[in-house]
């Protein structure tokens, strides 16, 4: 038990560059996971992997070569930027204010 402690201790504190590279994609594939997890997504679709790449992918599809409805136009992605930002400084009020930030994703339609 004590020689994992310091296994641990040691594996936090590691300043290699490999190591230093991969706690960093870690983190990052961490944080993109709490966007599905915070956009609601992980619910709507039962938590159906399947189903999210399939949705990513074809969002992804749209993104690199228009897809079937032609390119996603930079007021798009504006759009999604901004709803994104407002939603971030909502969950940074919310604990502030006793807001529950998950309520508004129950079907409700944001209009930008």
């Amino acid at each position: 038990m004590r020689r994992n402690r310091l296994d641990l201790a040691r594996a936090r504190t590691d300043t290699r560059q490999w190591a230093q590279d991969r706690r960093a994609r870690t983190r990052h594939l961490i944080e993109l996971g709490g966007l599905v997890q915070k956009a609601g997504l992980v619910e709507l679709t039962d938590d159906d992997r399947a189903t999210l790449l399939g949705a990513f992918l074809t969002l992804a599809d749209q993104l690199r070569d228009g897809g079937d409805d032609g390119a996603i136009s930079a007021d798009v992605r504006a759009r999604w930027r901004r709803r994104g930002l407002r939603a971030f400084d909502a969950d940074k009020a919310a604990p502030a204010l006793g807001v529950d930030t998950e309520a508004g994703r129950s079907g409700e339609v944001v209009r930008e």
